[in-house]
C-alpha cells in the first residue's frame, strides 16, 4: 500500500478547517499544513491533529500550493484547501486506490455549499478536480486566483467516486467581497500575461458567462441562489475585464 500525504494550504481557515482535517484522519499517512501567517485559530487547530505546520508567506495560490507539496515526505499527494473535506464515498475510493495505484493523478467531483445549500448545476457541479497525483506528475498551474493541478504531457487521470465538500460561501456579503478581491487579482495576473481587455470583452464575455451557467447548464434549477451565482459569474467577470482595461488605460 502507497504512503499518502494530505498538503493543505491556509490562512484564517478556523470555521471549515476542522471538518477538513477531521475527513483525512485514517486516510492519510502525513498531514502537511502550509499556512499563510494566520491570526484566528487555525494554528491551535491543527496543534489538535498531527500535523506539519509550516508558516510560509503567501506568494500566490499556485505557488503556494507547489511549495505545499515539495514540503510533503511521501510521493502520493492528496492535496485539499482548508474548507474542503472529503466525503464518506470520496475515502473509500481513496483507501480503494492507495491499495492499488494505476494511474498517475485522480479527478473528483466538488460539490459546493453556497449560503447553506448545495448546488447541483450551474459551473459549479459538476465541478471535477484533480487533487489526487504522484509526485512529478505535474504542478499546479492557472492563471491566480484560478489554480488546478496539470498532468504532465502524455501521464493519465483516473476518476474516483464520491464528492470533494467544499463550503464556499456562508453568505451573501462574502461572496461580494471575493468577487472584488478576486476579480482585481485575476486582472493583475492578466495584465502580467500581457492579456488584453477591450470593450467588446467587457460586454460579451461576462454575457455569455452567466447565459453558459444559468441556460446551458441549468443554473435556474438551483432555484434563486442559482440565479445569485449566476450573475455573481457575470459580475467577476466584467469586473475582471473592466480592471485589466484600467490597468492598460492608466499605463497611456
Amino acid at each position: 500500500m502507497i504512503k499518502l500525504s494530505g498538503v493543505i494550504i491556509t490562512y484564517n481557515e478556523e470555521e471549515h478547517l476542522e471538518k477538513c482535517l477531521q475527513s483525512l484522519v485514517n486516510i492519510v499517512d502525513e498531514i502537511v499544513v502550509v499556512d499563510s501567517f494566520s491570526t484566528d485559530k487555525t494554528p491551535e487547530i491543527c496543534a489538535k491533529y498531527r500535523v506539519n505546520f509550516i508558516q510560509h508567506p503567501f506568494e500566490g495560490y499556485i505557488e503556494q500550493k507547489n511549495f505545499a507539496i515539495s514540503q510533503a515526505k511521501h510521493d502520493y499527494i492528496l492535496s485539499l484547501d482548508g474548507d474542503e473535506a472529503l466525503s464518506e464515498a470520496l475515502k473509500d475510493s481513496i483507501q480503494k486506490v492507495k491499495q492499488n495505484w494505476t494511474h498517475d493523478g485522480y479527478y473528483s467531483n466538488r460539490l459546493n455549499n453556497y449560503c447553506g445549500q448545495w448546488i447541483k448545476h450551474s459551473d459549479w457541479y459538476p465541478d471535477r478536480k484533480l487533487r489526487l497525483f504522484k509526485k512529478g506528475s505535474g504542478e499546479w498551474q492557472g492563471i491566480n486566483p484560478h489554480d488546478s493541478y496539470t498532468l504532465k504531457k502524455g501521464y493519465k487521470a483516473g476518476f474516483l467516486k464520491g464528492d470533494l465538500l467544499h463550503w464556499i460561501y456562508r453568505d451573501y456579503q462574502e461572496h461580494n467581497q471575493k468577487v472584488e478581491r478576486f476579480s482585481t487579482i485575476a486582472a493583475h495576473a492578466y495584465y502580467k500575461l500581457g492579456i488584453k481587455s477591450s470593450v467588446f470583452k467587457i460586454v460579451f464575455r461576462p454575457t455569455w458567462a452567466f447565459f453558459k451557467a444559468y441556460f446551458l447548464r441549468l443554473g435556474f434549477l438551483d432555484g434563486l441562489n442559482g440565479f445569485v451565482i449566476c450573475v455573481q459569474t457575470f459580475n467577476v467577470t466584467f469586473l475582471k475585464y473592466l480592471k485589466l482595461y484600467e490597468l492598460y488605460k492608466g499605463k497611456d
